[in-house]
């Protein structure tokens, strides 16, 4: 009875790397980066950890690659989608150009920031001469587009006459 216990021990032992899992390989940065700094594929390096190990970590480069550091990324640590943000291209308290569109017209005014966002966020913007606030895209450095608020600009001729 003993002995069929160590042999059937033995062939677990045997067998064991064929049912263990191989890990999976994730991106860690090859150094410290600090927070805001935007980064580069010298920047990073795969390496390969346990299945289980962290939760929502971010598996390729080209999920990192251009986008800016929220915290200190500490080198051979994963990093999670959380850590990093796109750039920023607009800082709170900066002057932005405002563009709004619709059928037929562009306009364009300048506005403060009230909020900070990278490509494709959505910030604050007040209007300095009317103090009024509204929400804007970032669509590239200092420069916003106008949400629109589903209304279109018609316009309607209007007749003069004389008939009461």
């Amino acid at each position: 009875m003993m002995f069929r216990f160590f042999l059937f021990a033995f062939a677990l032992l045997l067998c064991w790397p064929a049912f263990a899992g191989t890990g999976v390989r994730i991106v860690v940065p090859n150094h410290d980066i600090a927070r805001g700094e935007t980064i580069q594929p010298s920047d990073l390096t795969y390496k390969t950890v346990a299945d289980n190990t962290m939760f929502n970590t971010v598996t390729s480069m080209k999920d990192l690659v251009g986008m800016a550091a929220r915290r200190l990324l500490r080198a051979g640590e994963g990093v999670r989608e959380d850590d990093v943000h796109p750039p920023t291209l607009v800082a709170k308290g900066s002057t932005v150009t405002m563009t709004f569109e619709a059928p037929g017209i562009e306009l364009t005014a300048v506005g403060r920031a009230m909020s900070e966002g990278g490509m494709g966020e959505t910030v604050t913007v007040q209007n300095p001469v009317s103090f009024r606030q509204i929400s804007a895209i970032v669509i590239g450095p200092g420069q916003v587009r106008a949400l629109s608020v589903g209304t279109t600009v018609t316009s309607t001729p209007v007749l003069a006459s004389n008939q009461p």
